[in-house]
């Protein structure tokens, strides 16, 4: 640990600035007041700055202003700060820790973006870093890799004494490119919440009166288990979590802990993501805890050495990627939300360049599979810098071959789904594949894969692979699948891909082949005509009664996709038996549901009716005879003859696939006869 003196050193020689306002209150709401602070503890806090550096010199200025007002304040961060744009990307984050340095933070929490670049390249950047890292359940080697704690007392605090302490997402273990932390693992799950409590305890004996973590845990759905709510929910004696890794704003913590801000009586807080805000924890001399955000574009004052060292790094980027070299008719779709729960223009982009590289290279490549979570931004309509693509893909991946069976592949699309709807980092985005996840289905895992934090699925029962290649999907067949490196070493839910006996790393740059996709391929020019919208590669449905599993699944899934059926209620119902006005309404919807007027023949079918359109179109075309002159009988069971007949009679042709010796059609069974027999 490096010495404390310099924080006195700071402390004592800051100038005033007391036009700033210094929030103090709790919640979200701040108040401007420049009274005096004595006897205050101040934690200013940022998390998820992913590169958004052009605030840090107001953080700074801010810092000097609570300095200024006699509080003992202290400068952290919750993780993420090296990644997410060139400005600090392209250095591996050696201008990030350059710019954090001059607006003096005291300690951080490595992030999992921290280890983009290496474990190796971390640790170089602790060596040149005026902060200390803190994270107590990160090992190298089975020893601690970084500082666990730290506890503060001196004058400035008075008679108060602060324990602080780190912890950092388990999930780096696959969130991280594995091949760069070898040697390196992340305590999880209840050992973690043994660790935290032995640190928290460890604290409390030597004598502190708050005990405040400094977490990258995030509160997302696909953390559960590792997320700072349940740290809190298992751990006994913190003050204040601060945390990061979710980009969760104080509104989002809010929501997520019953409206108060607190799990039990821990203060959780964050500050969103790209230095929106500043989080400030403020403890009172009375031991009072409020916490509280400050978006930096209510802040003025910049502290002016810090904002010429980020003005010198933006110009140095600017110069080295602000060239046009293409244009975009259209907006491509990155954004978080979007790109880890669902199909994206972007995501199809960037699959369809990894598959046009791929085929270059002299080998027949069937599909690509690019992770969410790896597309860091959208693009706007208009021209497109380098910057752009690399602010889009930072993380310096390169294109990866690997062979795959079949059956490797479906289990590594129901692994990358696993938490559906909710947001994964590991969703596929695909091209030379259509697939269906079926999100009323529940993922089911006994055990997780070697070294992560996500499950091994013991069954396959949400997804289905239409095709591969352009070819129907077979589970014995193997494929040949480009991915990036990330994926290639088993990060994230891919573990089946570092297992395969069969792949190997191009070296081609990421950026780079999307760049040359642009130019060569799409002719300098994204347009509207090829990218305005998704190509319908992923498809997403919800019967909680369906399993991918089932024999009648891939039916089923075909005459949802098809829009000939949907489900009732949560499910499909698919043992229940058919009757007759939805046979007709099946039908009607295949015709396109086209206007229909005239006089219904059939007294038992009434005006208003959900299918009465369907019943008097049929009627008019000849499909239906009714079951007598005057009744259509809606509400009655269809016999498999009657489906024959209504089939035989919209088609022309012999319905295909009849169930034989029962009385009524279920309702699966009615979609295997229909996709069997009409040609759409």
């Amino acid at each position: 640990m490096k010495s404390r003196h310099k924080l006195l050193a700071l402390a004592l020689s800051l100038a005033l600035l007391l036009s700033l306002a210094v929030p103090v209150c709790a919640a979200e709401t701040t108040t401007s007041t420049t009274k005096d602070l004595t006897g205050h503890i101040v934690i200013l806090h940022t998390n998820d700055v992913h590169g958004g550096i052009a605030g840090y010199a107001k953080v700074h200025a801010l810092r000097e202003s609570y300095d200024a007002a006699g509080a003992y304040t202290l400068l952290v961060d919750a993780g993420d700060f090296i990644q997410g744009d060139p400005t600090v990307s392209a250095s591996k984050g050696e201008t990030a820790i350059e710019i954090m340095n001059s607006a003096r933070y005291n300690y951080f929490v490595p992030g999992n973006h921290e280890f983009d670049y290496g474990y190796d390249n971390l640790k170089k950047l602790q060596s040149e870093s005026w902060a200390d890292p803190l994270a107590a359940n990160i090992l190298y080697n089975g020893e601690p890799a970084f500082g666990s704690s730290i506890i503060l007392h001196n004058d400035l605090l008075g008679d108060k004494t602060i324990g602080l302490f780190g912890l950092a997402t388990p999930e780096t273990a696959t969130k991280a490119h594995p091949a760069k932390i070898q040697g390196v693992t992340f305590v999880g799950g209840q050992d973690m919440m043994k660790l935290a409590q032995t640190e928290v305890d460890t604290l409390k004996a030597a004598g502190c009166d708050y005990v405040i973590c400094l977490g990258h845990l995030g509160i997302d759905a696909e953390s559960t288990g590792n997320r700072s709510i349940d740290v809190l929910n298992a751990v006994t004696g913190i003050d204040v979590f601060i945390d990061g890794h979710s980009h969760s704003t104080l509104d989002q913590i809010k929501a997520a802990t019953n409206g108060t801000g607190k799990v039990g009586n821990a203060y959780l807080t964050s500050t969103g993501t790209k230095l929106a805000n500043v989080g400030v924890v403020d403890i009172a001399p009375d031991g009072t805890i409020t916490t509280s955000n400050v978006p930096l574009d209510t802040l003025t004052a910049e502290n002016a050495d810090t904002a010429a060292v980020i003005r010198r790094i933006q110009q140095q980027i600017d110069a080295d990627y602000g060239a046009v070299f293409a244009q975009s008719e259209v907006q491509l779709n990155g954004e978080k939300a979007q790109v880890r729960t669902g199909e994206t223009n972007l995501g199809d982009l960037i699959t369809d360049a990894m598959l046009w590289q791929a085929g270059t290279l002299g080998e027949k490549v069937d599909a690509a599979i690019s992770n969410g979570g790896g597309i860091r931004a959208s693009l706007s309509v208009g021209g497109l810098t380098k910057k752009d693509i690399n602010t889009v893909l930072p993380f310096g991946n390169t294109l990866y071959l690997v062979k795959l069976t079949g059956a490797q592949l479906l289990e590594a699309l129901e692994a990358s789904t696993c938490s559906l709807p909710e947001s994964i980092g590991a969703f596929p985005q695909v091209s030379g594949i259509e697939y269906t996840v079926n999100t009323g289905a529940k993922f089911s895992s006994t055990e997780n894969y070697p070294g992560s934090t996500y499950g091994k699925p013991n069954a396959v029962n949400r997804v289905t692979i239409q095709s591969v290649g352009g070819a129907a999907f077979d589970l014995a067949e193997t494929y040949t699948i480009v991915t990036n490196d990330f994926l290639g070493a088993g990060g994230d839910t891919y573990y089946t891909f570092k297992s395969s006996p069969v792949g190997y790393d191009t070296g081609v740059p990421l950026d780079e082949v999307l760049m040359d996709y642009i130019t060569a391929q799409c002719k300098g020019t994204i347009t509207k005509a090829a990218y305005g919208q998704t190509a319908g590669r992923i498809h997403m449905i919800s019967y909680d009664d369906v399993k991918a599993s089932d024999a009648s699944a891939n039916d089923i899934i075909g005459v949802t996709l098809a829009g000939w059926m949907n489900g009732t209620g949560t499910g499909f119902s698919p043992n229940a038996s058919l009757d007759r006005a939805m046979m007709v309404t099946i039908l009607y919807r295949l015709a396109g549901s086209p206007a229909v007027s005239g006089t219904m023949p059939f007294t038992d079918v009434a005006a208003g009716s959900w299918y009465y359109n369907a019943v008097l179109w049929a009627s008019q075309k000849d499909i239906t005879l009714g079951t007598s002159a005057a009744t259509f009988s809606p509400n009655a069971l269809l016999t498999p003859d009657q489906l024959g007949t209504l089939l035989q009679r919209f088609t022309g042709k012999e319905a295909q696939g009849l169930p034989t010796g029962q009385t009524n059609v279920t309702r699966a069974q009615a979609a295997a006869v229909l996709l069997a027999s009409v040609t759409k």
